[in-house]
């Protein structure tokens, strides 16, 4: 009695008593809170696909185990069914399943282990494109108000082509179709799908540009998550429409691209206009032409009974009349300003040319001949002159030399004796016995040998 005594008291103390349902509530929150959205690799085991169509297995590795479950919606879109045994990479949200309070997973994705690599890369050249701004939204170009012309980037093979061909013609027959192929599968793809985006906006022969491919698995599909694929679409000046895989897939493209079509059939019906709707726009748009045609028409009537009546109080003879007199007027002050303009050119003429008569600069050039012609005889006179006194003192000159010219001397019988050494003998003390010495008369040279010298008397 005691015991229940404390424990009611303790109730009525604290108001936060929890039920077991408010407890895994608490607990489901907080897991979801905390972890929220994982990705995760494991081995599935106990794998249960009830009639309800969910599926429920548990995920295990060396050591642990967690149960899971892929509800219908979720494991529709999977693309195969899981085995006992097999390796998963898997998307999943931690959560407390309340009935049981067992700790769970709740799966929404899943893919073969192998994929686990690709969703990785994928996952990280999303981020680092994200970062660098190219999936802002300030970046894409709107479609075309008015196409005439869609190039379509895919497989010439594959079942894409034809179904974007077939929604094309039948919604829009008028438009113009440039199929750009290339693989879209395999390690060459995403190269080729560049190069044909870089191809189009070269040629520039088209309004937009669908580029895409059918269904497929991840792998299938992973040319359009290429980053080479990602730059040339976001480099692109043509708008385009990705249109990869079916309405689940999602690829970088898809990110990159302007426009983002859940298939390439959902592309075909974006970047065309529904024949019937055009139609139907045709005739309004002929209705109100019409409309307009006809309000036209009654203006232009109006202005032309105004104009009738304007013409009929007057007569177009008199306005010609006026119109000729106007230009014979007009053709009188014409010519009588022509003839006093050249009048006025010919007087201007006459008196340029008498005041170039009167500086005209032959008389110049006759003068500065004559002054020329005069100094050039003065200069010739003068160089006679100067050459008739040079040639006086020349005389001269030379008649004063050859006084003294030993030539002179040999001309009235002299000669000159030279010693060996080519020098006038003048004395008997410049040359000794023996010696040869050279005697030049007025003709000739004699050479004699000395054998006796006299020597003169002294005083």
């Amino acid at each position: 009695m005691l015991t229940n005594d404390i424990f009611n008291s303790d109730v009525v103390a604290n108001k936060s008593v929890l039920s077991v349902k408010d407890l895994n509530q608490i607990v489901k929150d907080l897991l979801t809170d905390a972890i929220g959205q994982i990705w995760l690799v494991g081995e599935i085991s106990n794998f249960s696909r009830p009639a309800s169509g969910h599926w429920y297995f548990t995920l295990k590795d060396e050591v642990a185990q967690v149960r899971c479950a892929m509800f219908r919606n979720s494991n529709s879109r999977v693309g195969f069914i899981p085995q006992n045994g097999q390796q998963v990479l898997v998307s999943a949200t931690v959560t407390l399943y309340e009935a049981r309070g067992d700790y769970q997973l709740v799966l929404d994705k899943m893919q073969p282990a192998g994929a686990g690599l690709l969703q990785q890369r994928f996952e990280q050249l999303k981020q680092k494109l994200n970062a660098e701004g190219i999936f802002d939204a300030i970046h894409k170009k709107p479609l075309p108000q008015s196409i005439r012309t869609v190039g379509i980037i895919t497989s010439s093979t594959g079942a894409a082509l034809h179904d974007i061909c077939q929604i094309l013609k039948r919604r829009d027959p008028s438009l113009r179709l440039i199929i750009y192929p290339t693989q879209v599968q395999g390690n060459e793809a995403a190269s080729q799908i560049a190069h044909m985006i870089q191809i189009a906006n070269l040629r520039q022969e088209c309004d937009v540009l669908i580029v895409g491919r059918g269904g497929g698995s991840l792998e299938d599909l992973w040319a359009f998550n290429e980053e080479v694929v990602a730059r040339a679409i976001f480099d692109s000046s043509l708008p385009i429409v990705s249109a990869v895989g079916h309405e689940v897939d999602f690829t970088i493209a898809d990110f990159v691209a302007d426009v983002r079509a859940a298939t390439p059939s959902a592309a075909a019906e974006l970047v065309s206009r529904n024949q019937s709707e055009q139609l139907k726009r045709i005739d309004v748009q002929e209705q109100h032409l019409a409309m307009a045609m006809d309000y036209y028409f009654v203006r232009c009537q109006k202005k032309l009974n105004s104009l009738i009546q304007q013409l009929q109080g007057q007569h177009p003879q008199t306005k010609l009349a006026k119109q000729l007199n106007l230009l014979l007027n007009f053709r009188h002050t014409l010519y009588a300003t022509i003839q006093q303009y050249f009048t006025k050119q010919t007087n201007r003429y006459i008196l340029l040319d008498k005041k170039l008569s009167q500086q005209s600069p032959q008389n110049k050039i006759i003068r500065y001949q004559q002054r020329i012609e005069s100094d050039h005889q003065q200069i010739i006179n003068a160089i006679q002159k100067k050459l008739t006194e040079i040639n006086y003192r020349f005389a001269i000159q030379a008649a004063q030399l050859n006084s003294v010219s030993p030539l002179a001397t040999l001309e009235r019988g002299y000669s000159v004796t030279l010693n060996q050494q080519q020098t006038i003998i003048r004395q008997t003390e410049q040359v000794k016995i023996g010696e040869t010495i050279i005697t030049r008369l007025k003709e000739g040279t004699l050479f004699s040998q000395i054998s006796k010298i006299i020597l003169p008397q002294t005083k």
